[in-house]
């Protein structure tokens, strides 16, 4: 079958199925045996380049062969389906059997070189170079190897033949005069080109293909989407972007209009265009269009209800076939406050804080997290509110002017310490850090009710803590979990550190380091440091697995733990022991426990005895 033939039957097939209205993004055939456009690739040194069909399609029924100076614009292959964008040695192609490919070069620029081609199936056709003039080379008798010597330029003609398949074109070259001298020394030159050709009997179907497109998530419009979702999560107000770029089976853009339709679950609306796009009043939309670069491809999801919270699933199909779903959340408006991880605080009058006791990673200074939440429990952000990012300083958290006293004097949000992002690779940033201040010499719990005044809304949100005010740790006492352990168990010890006033101490000031010495015993957690801090209970623990250091069983009994906070020691704390027994779980009774118990029992029958003797005498 002549290559002009097959084009008659399939435009015949595709006008049949589109009068049967069944041409979709998995069924239609396709309209034309050169679907794959493009622009040619300048010809350069160390290229293979394969023509294209040109942007509007070769309608020649033939490819088109030209010499050096037009070779990168007036040069089509015939029957091309598919071409990668690669020119070098691993290129590949797809093309209907029967077509031809139009391969070209610079050979090395102005010095005269020997380029040779073979090939594993197909023949080579019509060779020019050097700006048309009749080839210096010769073809093999087979027609798959073929060579031009002393050539600047030179293009080639591949005929796929008729048998489909896959098939290997390398190219090879060479300035020495030795080699590529004939056919039967091509390969002795060094290869700069090669492409697996995969010839079909017949093109795949029109249309999209869901594994050659890209579906991506967005903040914008774009016509370029990512490969992969910019972002899923929304603060109130934004709108979420899904950027298409479709694909046919062969890569090439999408040429094959339909109907593209868009459908969102949840309390959200979509709308579909091309550039900017306005959002949309229904939850489902229709278009006609490619779903590519400018026709169609942007899709824009919107909240239905203003600063209500949503989670959406959109599904966009292309004539029926699904070609991709997105989950997307766009959170509310804030509705309450949780207030987490409190520190008891230094009775200074200077709200002193440290990094250490966050720990966060983001070296913030501060004595409690505060986050925000929508009325879906999802966390969003105060301040300016677009996607991920928010106003810096305190402007809209303050404290209750009754939780102002005269110990708790201040609560503060330092410039830089607001939430700024939704994103879970940098999840201590969806929360603020807060600080509040105790005045001097003053030891106590306060409530502190802190608001949130929405700076878009106006809204008041409302959240209460315990506030704690302490002095540093100046005295401590010591305990373990338990009196008894076995070997293997876990034992917990806790130092509670007490101010000057015997209150609680407060979790700013360093308790520094200490000397513990556990015998029987092989720490989990490390030692306490000079940047130790206790929790806000005014308590410091270390875990201990029951068991000696060097491994082996331990040796049932009873021993003394000491702990020495060196840095309190030496002022007015004591160094603390604990007592504590340890075995191995096994059985210890010892022979004389046995006799023991032997001469207790011989006791207590003949006591049982004397009693029943009584009773009988007695009768």
């Amino acid at each position: 079958m002549s290559i002009t033939t097959l084009r008659k039957r399939i435009s015949f097939v595709a006008v049949t199925a589109l009068t049967a209205g069944l041409i979709s993004a998995v069924a239609a055939p396709v309209a034309s045996a050169n679907i794959y456009r493009s622009t040619n690739a300048v010809a350069t040194v160390d290229s293979l380049n394969v023509a294209s069909t040109g942007t509007s399609g070769n309608a020649t029924g033939a490819a088109v062969v030209s010499n050096s100076s037009t070779m990168d614009t007036a040069a089509q292959s015939f029957g091309l389906l598919y071409k990668d964008s690669s020119s070098t040695t691993a290129q590949t192609a797809t093309v209907l059997a029967g077509g031809t490919l139009v391969l070209y070069t610079l050979t090395h620029g102005t010095t005269a070189t020997n380029v040779g081609l073979t090939a594993t199936g197909g023949t080579f056709g019509t060779t020019l170079y050097d700006m048309g003039t009749a080839p210096s080379g010769e073809w093999a008798d087979n027609l798959r190897t073929v060579y031009a010597s002393g050539a600047t330029a030179v293009a080639f003609t591949w005929n796929a033949g008729s048998t489909a398949g896959t098939y290997t074109i390398s190219g090879y070259r060479s300035t020495a005069t030795a080699q590529i001298a004939g056919r039967s020394t091509v390969t002795d030159g060094s290869l700069f080109g090669g492409i697996t050709v995969t010839v079909v009997a017949s093109a795949a179907a029109a249309g999209p293909v869901v594994a050659n497109s890209t579906c991506s998530v967005a903040t914008s419009a774009t016509n370029s989407p990512s490969a992969a979702d910019t972002s899923t999560i929304f603060t109130t107000g934004d709108s979420a972007y899904i950027n298409l770029a479709l694909k046919d089976a062969y890569l090439a853009t999408n040429a094959t209009s339909g109907n593209i339709v868009v459908t969102a679950t949840g309390d959200a609306v979509v709308n579909i265009g091309t550039g900017t796009v306005t959002a949309g009043t229904a939850s489902t939309v229709v278009a006609y269009g490619t779903g590519t670069s400018g026709d169609k491809n942007s899709i824009r999801v919107s909240q239905a209800t203003s600063g209500a919270p949503v989670t959406t699933t959109v599904t966009i199909s292309f004539n029926g076939a699904t070609i991709c779903t997105k989950t997307i959340t766009i959170r509310g408006v804030p509705a309450s406050m949780a207030i987490t991880s409190v520190s008891s605080v230094e009775s200074d009058g200077a709200g002193t804080a440290t990094a250490y006791w966050l720990a966060d990673g983001t070296n913030r200074d501060a004595h409690m997290y505060i986050t925000l939440k929508d009325s879906a429990g999802n966390t969003v952000l105060p301040g300016t509110q677009s996607n991920g990012t928010s106003s810096t300083g305190n402007t809209e958290f303050t404290a209750d002017s009754a939780s102002i006293t005269t110990m708790v004097t201040a609560f503060t949000v330092d410039s830089g310490d607001q939430a700024t992002s939704l994103s879970s690779s940098v999840a201590p940033w969806g929360a603020t850090a807060a600080k509040y201040t105790c005045a001097s010499g003053m030891n106590g719990t306060q409530k502190v009710t802190v608001k949130h005044t929405s700076a878009a809304t106006g809204k008041i949100i409302t959240g209460t803590f315990d506030a704690r005010c302490a002095g540093d740790a100046y005295t401590y006492t010591a305990s373990f979990d338990k009196a008894s352990y076995v070997q293997g168990e876990i034992a917990t010890l806790t130092v509670k550190f007490l101010d000057s006033k015997g209150n609680p101490a407060n979790s700013v000031t360093a308790i520094g380091a200490a000397t513990i010495t556990t015998p029987q015993m092989t720490k989990v957690t490390s030692d306490w440091d000079a940047n130790t801090r206790t929790k806000a209970d005014g308590t410091a623990v270390r875990t201990y697995v029951v068991g000696p250091d060097s491994g082996g069983a331990v040796t049932a009994g009873t021993y003394n733990g000491i702990i020495d906070v060196t840095g309190l020691t030496a002022v007015a704390a004591t160094k603390q022991t604990v007592t504590y027994k340890v075995s191995t779980g096994q059985d210890t009774t010892t022979n004389a426990d046995v006799l023991k118990s032997i001469v207790a029992l011989i006791a207590s029958i003949n006591k049982q005895i004397q009693a029943l003797q009584k009773l009988i005498l007695k009768r």
